[in-house]
């Protein structure tokens, strides 16, 4: 039998931020009622690079939906957020 592949979920990159920056939101959020363009820091992004409204009622179901990926994480903050920009402007 054959080990499983290492899994594609992984943990959030302290210090990272990417996902708050690089894609689009089309729904509301509060602060940005007509949701966040892409390359935009999201209003709700902390000075350390975190989520203010993570595990509250109001984070936007898109948000809480999304889980960080080997394939969007890369290898640095840098390489994250060029490879999110890409996604973004392959799917917009």
């Amino acid at each position: 039998m054959t080990p499983d592949p290492e899994p594609t979920v992984v943990a959030c990159r302290e210090g990272c931020g990417a996902c708050y920056i690089a894609p689009s939101i089309s729904s509301p959020i509060p602060g940005m009622p007509h949701g966040k363009p892409a390359g935009i820091p999201c209003v709700q992004l902390t000075d350390d690079l975190r989520c203010r409204l993570f595990g509250r009622p109001e984070r936007p179901v898109v948000c809480a939906r999304l889980r960080p990926d080997r394939s969007m994480r890369g290898d640095d903050r840098g390489e994250a957020l060029a490879i999110l920009s890409r996604l973004e402007r392959d799917t917009a």
